[in-house]
């Protein structure tokens, strides 16, 4: 499905109704969307933003640890010489 958007001089693009029904805008307080550009292409998500006092620590300290293994594994490649 394309839908043609018009955009203000301001920058700001509209919705329209149907897809904000149909992705659940209408029933957030915040609604967001993450804009990805991809080979020439102007991509958006739904997104939902979530403080993180909000997420379980055991989340958390599984994100921390990914991060530094990978830190290690491009260390050990040489990576940042």
């Amino acid at each position: 499905m394309s839908t043609a958007l018009p955009i203000s001089k301001r920058g700001t693009v509209t919705l329209p109704p149907a897809l904000r029904r149909k992705y659940g805008f209408d029933q957030m307080e915040n609604p967001m969307v993450i804009l990805e550009e991809r080979d020439g292409e102007l991509i958006l998500r739904p997104a939902a933003a979530i403080p993180v006092r909000d997420l379980p620590v055991s989340l958390i300290e599984q994100w921390i640890a990914e991060d530094e293994a990978g830190m290690e594994q491009f260390k050990a490649s040489g990576g940042g010489r």
